[in-house]
């Protein structure tokens, strides 16, 4: 008698359990409606996770190239302007030179301007880094042709363009560097980039 009134009981919370299952899902409080794919007679249930971003740091060898391109394309990005700047005033200075056959009026024309253009660009270039002084003398050797030491040289005289090739040499520095299309071609990549952008007008 125990056992069967032991038995009817277990069967009486099954068929609660049961009944409570489906009367929860006669309301669909437990239940999530999702979509379906039907292959045959089976029904599978298809769900949509987000979209994570699983990253992990740049091995040492990567990170220190990302590092170094980062500081060349700064550095191209400040000096640029200055490239273009340079190329369009030697333009000018020279086509002025050219009308101006007498020696003395030379002399007083690049003094004035030299003077004008420190006054301009002085401070500016004097707060350069040395990397960013040898970016910026390919540059202008991209823009106008000739490397710094032939512009000092034909504007200023040999000595003045010897003295500050010197000075240029103490700190790492070389006035006859020039612009190579293949071993700049990084150099050639974040010009191509500004240029596209229209950065500087």
């Amino acid at each position: 008698m125990y056992r069967i009134s032991t038995l009817l009981a277990i069967l009486g919370c099954l068929l609660l359990t049961g009944l409570r299952g489906q009367a929860q899902q006669r309301t669909g409080r437990d239940s999530i409606p999702v979509r379906v794919a039907i292959y045959g007679t089976d029904t599978i249930p298809s769900i949509t996770l987000g979209i994570f971003e699983v990253v992990d740091r740049l091995p040492k060898r990567l990170r220190k190239q990302r590092e170094k391109w980062t500081r060349l394309r700064n550095a191209v990005y400040v000096t640029y302007p200055y490239a273009r700047q340079a190329s369009r005033i030697l333009k000018d200075v020279g086509g002025q030179l050219a009308t101006m056959p007498d020696k003395k009026k030379r002399k007083e024309y690049l003094k004035s301007k030299e003077k004008e253009l420190k006054a301009q660009f002085g401070d500016k270039l004097t707060n350069l880094s040395i990397y960013q002084g040898k970016v910026l003398m390919k540059l202008i050797h991209r823009e106008t042709g000739e490397n710094c030491f032939e512009i000092i040289k034909e504007l200023k005289g040999g000595f003045n363009a010897q003295l500050y090739q010197t000075v240029a040499f103490v700190f790492g520095g070389n006035l006859k560097s020039e612009f190579d299309i293949q071993d700049d071609r990084d150099i050639e990549q974040i010009v191509q980039e500004i240029q596209l952008y229209n950065y500087y007008n």
